[in-house]
């Protein structure tokens, strides 16, 4: 069947029955896979967290060691440990903002580690040249058509065909998500099927689902991510993660994160073979009324750590072969400003965890907060390049040694220790 008379018989069915799509959609975002036993290097699962919006690394991972921190924070900045609404300590110099304080624990048991004054060559402060270097891994480049996490995809050899091998949740695919390998978008695990008007019979969707299916039954563009999406709905309905409730009594927070988190546990343990899960959280742009150990910030922190917390709970017999990564697309300026928020800035911190990171120490080279240290307008320094930990998780990690193809023209000067090979 022609396209044109495909789209005209699919007109008759709007309202009548709706399609899941083979690409992005929803409001949190996620990126699956395929079956452990096709992957070539038995790599990790990686979940990607972006925070959107650009977070506020010095907030996360509070340096209040730095002679220089206070001044430049007069109303945002946090006191020392065993102050009131202090940071809690790490290593003497860094400490872990009060609301992140779930993730005490995973840092105590090696999981956890950050990696501070990270950025991108391309400093911009722009949230959406930002995003389109740090997504597309490529800052030189803002015309790359795929992401980083599309280019590992393609280039690791495993045969693996199933149709979770990449999955975005969120209104639109993220941009590290585009690529050759097709990606699965789920707003929800629930709301991944087809649906019918009310009152509609399983019977008679299922006929629906049987005549849609023959409109894909040939060999054409159209024809192959209809049957992928066919194939998505019956995997995940076979899988049935909904079985998999949260284990060893793991609480997530009733947010979108939290959610989102719980949907990837669930699809980890349905064992369709995810090998990325991408997730965004928003709101991290927070140029008024920041606040300090509480407010705004401190209520996105006290999400994203209850939330992480919750999943390598539920996940504690997997997490050795997991990886998480947290980041954004850059950090904010050094000092507050008049509405005591934080303005766009350059250097960062990223959140690494999982059983093969190196964790319980904070990595990177501090350039510190000294007016001639700081960067641009006033800005953290950023002294490890984003591609450097991403391209050392992949290697090491994933088991993807083809770096020159995920990150074109990129060369590392030489990895800092954050994963274990």
């Amino acid at each position: 069947m022609n396209a044109t008379t495909r789209r005209s018989f699919l007109r008759t069915l709007t309202g009548a029955l709706a399609l899941p799509a083979i690409v992005p959609h929803g409001l949190a975002r996620m990126a699956f896979a395929a079956h452990p036993e096709n992957r070539a290097a038995n790599g990790d699962v990686l979940v990607c967290l972006f925070q959107r919006g650009g977070s506020d690394g010095l907030h996360l991972i509070v340096p209040y060691g730095d002679a220089h921190y206070r001044s430049l924070r007069p109303t945002l900045a946090l006191g020392e440990p065993g102050s009131p609404k202090g940071a809690l300590d790490l290593d003497g110099f860094f400490g872990l903002h009060p609301a992140l304080a779930p993730l005490a624990e995973l840092w105590q048991e090696g999981l956890l580690a950050p990696v501070h004054a990270v950025g991108s060559p391309d400093a911009s402060h722009s949230h959406f040249d930002a995003m389109a270097s740090i997504e597309r891994g490529t800052p030189d480049n803002k015309t790359q058509p795929d992401g980083w996490i599309g280019r590992h995809l393609a280039s690791l050899v495993n045969h693996n065909d199933s149709p979770f091998r990449g999955v975005g949740i969120g209104p639109i695919l993220q941009a590290s998500l585009r690529g050759s390998v097709p990606a699965t978008a789920l707003a929800s695990i629930a709301d991944f099927h087809l649906e019918g008007r009310p009152g509609q019979g399983a019977a008679e969707i299922a006929r629906f689902q049987a005549s849609l299916a023959k409109l894909y039954d040939g060999d054409g563009f159209l024809d192959r991510q209809g049957q992928l999406t066919f194939e998505a709905i019956a995997r995940l309905a076979a899988a049935d993660p909904g079985k998999n409730p949260p284990a060893n009594g793991a609480k997530y927070p009733a947010s979108e994160l939290g959610l989102a988190l719980q949907q990837v546990g669930q699809m980890i343990k349905a064992d369709l073979g995810m090998e990325v899960a991408c997730l965004d959280a928003g709101g991290w742009d927070t140029h008024a009324s920041q606040g300090g150990s509480e407010g705004q910030m401190a209520g996105l922190l006290g999400d994203l750590a209850a939330s992480l917390q919750a999943f390598a709970t539920d996940l504690a017999d997997r997490i050795g072969r997991i990886t998480v990564v947290v980041m954004s697309e850059f950090g904010r300026r050094a000092h507050e400003n008049a509405s005591r928020g934080t303005d766009h800035g350059e250097g960062n911190c990223m959140l690494l965890l999982g059983g093969g990171i190196v964790g319980g120490r904070v990595h990177g080279r501090w350039p510190g907060l000294a007016p001639a240290a700081l960067s641009g307008p006033g800005d953290l320094a950023a002294t490890t390049d984003f591609r450097t930990v991403l391209a050392e998780i992949v290697e090491r990690r994933l088991g993807n040694p083809a770096i020159g193809e995920i990150f074109p023209g990129f060369t590392s000067p030489g990895y800092l220790g954050v994963a274990r090979a």
